[in-house]
């Protein structure tokens, strides 16, 4: 029983390296994005996603930021918006219903 929790524990954290290191590819920032080829619509909701990812990193690399200096303007503006609100918003949701569910 222990070693299957411990298997179960390392395969979690794991996983969690490796999503770390896919999302860090593709902050804003260190991608090939240029005035001439702007962030539009679908990065911004990408970034908007991992902006905590983003926010950390940033700490320590200078170059990466929360948001993509060159944008298309309002269209990356909507999907940056989009993706914090429905993002962070869903995971508030999904805790509140959670905890519903095991009182009842």
């Amino acid at each position: 029983m222990v070693h299957s929790r411990q298997r179960k524990i390392w395969g979690t954290i794991i996983l969690l390296l490796t999503l770390v290191c896919v999302l860090t590819a593709c902050l804003p920032g260190t991608l090939i994005i240029t005035e001439k080829k702007p962030a539009g619509f679908f990065f911004g909701i990408w970034h908007g996603w991992i902006a905590p990812i983003s926010l950390i990193v940033g700490i320590f690399d200078p170059q990466v930021r929360i948001y993509e200096q060159f944008n298309t303007g309002w269209l990356y503006d909507f999907g940056f918006y989009i993706a914090i609100i429905s993002g962070f918003g869903g995971i508030s949701l999904a805790r509140k219903t959670g905890r519903k569910g095991k009182r009842n």
